[in-house]
Order: C-alpha cells, then sequence, then structure tokens
C-alpha cells in the first residue's frame, strides 16, 4: 500500500557531500518513526540516523557532524544530507517507515547505493 522511493546515490569522491531522498507514494503520516540504515559487503545492516514525527533526531556515533536528516511534509520525503564522505560510508543506504498511526505498517524503500572512492 506505501511504497518508498529513494534517489540520489553515486560515486563521490573523499570529503565530497550526497544528499539521499526518500519519497512516499501516500500522504497522510502523522505519528512515525523514519530512517535510514546502511549495509555495507558482508556487514549487518546499522542504523544510521532516525527523524520522529514530533521533531527529535538521532545518528549514529560514526556519522555524527557530518550527516543531517530532515523532512519535508509538503512533499512526503525525508532526506539525508552526507557531508564529508569517508571510505567506510560507501553501503547500500536504505530507507525506513515505522507508520505509529492509521496503517500500523513498517515499509522499505529499495536501497541506493554510495560509494566513496578516489
Amino acid at each position: 500500500q506505501v511504497q518508498l522511493v529513494e534517489s540520489g546515490g553515486g560515486l563521490v569522491q573523499p570529503g565530497g557531500s550526497l544528499r539521499l531522498s526518500c519519497a512516499a507514494s501516500t500522504s497522510g503520516f502523522s505519528i512515525y518513526i523514519m530512517g535510514w540504515y546502511r549495509q555495507a559487503p558482508g556487514k549487518q545492516r546499522e542504523l544510521v540516523a532516525t527523524i520522529l514525527s514530533s521533531g527529535p533526531k538521532t545518528y549514529a556515533d560514526s556519522v555524527k557532524g557530518r550527516f543531517t536528516i530532515s523532512g519535508d511534509n509538503a512533499k512526503n520525503t525525508v532526506y539525508l544530507q552526507m557531508n564529508s564522505l569517508k571510505p567506510e560510508d560507501t553501503a547500500v543506504y536504505y530507507c525506513n517507515l515505522k507508520d505509529l498511526g492509521w496503517t500500523r505498517g513498517d515499509y522499505w524503500g529499495q536501497g541506493t547505493q554510495v560509494t566513496v572512492s578516489s
């Protein structure tokens, strides 16, 4: 019923920046947790950042001070601004929506590849 469409991944130099976007196909979410996860080859998927519908944000220690999560309710979209990128940030990044309101659903995007390399 709900589809998350991600974009913005690609190849970037160390120290560079990317902005990931995640657009929901359905509007009307009011109580939710949205997050960005990432998974590198041979590793478990890890939580990168979250934003709650009430406003608070959290970040993994490895990205704190470099990444910023934000949302635009008018566009049903969440963003992850990634600055000062390092090779260890290379991974597939996934958007996640946990809707605690009307759908009570847990939704995932298809993933977008981020590669940080010279």
